[in-house]
């Protein structure tokens, strides 16, 4: 995961189990739950107006840089998460 900043903030919102961020007056997020050491990802929503533009990515790169952090094995349940970690060979020792 190269260290690169999106043009944008990411927030975590722990209190809700999620990764946010807004651009352009729309929400992007990524929403997890937490069932011990593992973070499973269960949604990943980017309002239409924002698609092509990194920002779902964004949210799980930043997802996972948690979960790694942490300590956390992730299960992606998010058929998006589970798309960008295939893509994404040095995020295979993240998996469940």
């Amino acid at each position: 995961m190269a260290d690169t900043q999106p043009p944008f903030t990411i927030q975590h919102d722990e209190a809700h189990h999620r990764f946010e961020t807004h651009v352009d007056g729309h929400q992007g997020v990524v929403d997890y739950e937490l069932d011990g050491p593992v973070m499973r990802i269960v949604h990943t929503v980017v309002h239409p107006a924002l698609e092509g533009r990194g920002i779902a990515a964004a949210l799980i790169k930043s997802t996972l840089q948690h979960a790694r952090s942490h300590g956390l094995k992730v299960d992606p349940q998010c058929p998006y998460a589970r798309a960008y970690m295939e893509r994404h060979p040095d995020t295979k020792d993240l998996r469940t």
